[in-house]
């Protein structure tokens, strides 16, 4: 058995890294599973669009640009 010492480099921080994209994959998935489903529900034409828009902002941004996306999104629907 080999010690602790001579594991994978970067082992740790590479798994941290792994855990903090899941979350935020999982935040803008859901976030604009949440937008498409409202959209659909209200009767928008271009749900999927705004989806798209949350979902992308979610993941490039950080989860603050798809808030920002969601915010905007509930100011101008009906």
């Amino acid at each position: 058995m080999l010690p602790l010492q001579f594991g994978i480099p970067g082992g740790p921080e590479l798994l941290i890294i792994l855990l903090i994209f899941l979350v935020g994959s999982v935040v803008a998935f859901a976030l604009a599973y949440y937008v498409y489903t409202d959209a659909e529900k209200r009767g928008e034409d271009n749900g999927a669009l705004w989806a798209l828009a949350a979902g992308l902002a979610s993941l490039v941004a950080s989860p603050l640009g798809g808030l920002v996306v969601l915010f905007v999104y509930v100011l101008q629907r009906d």
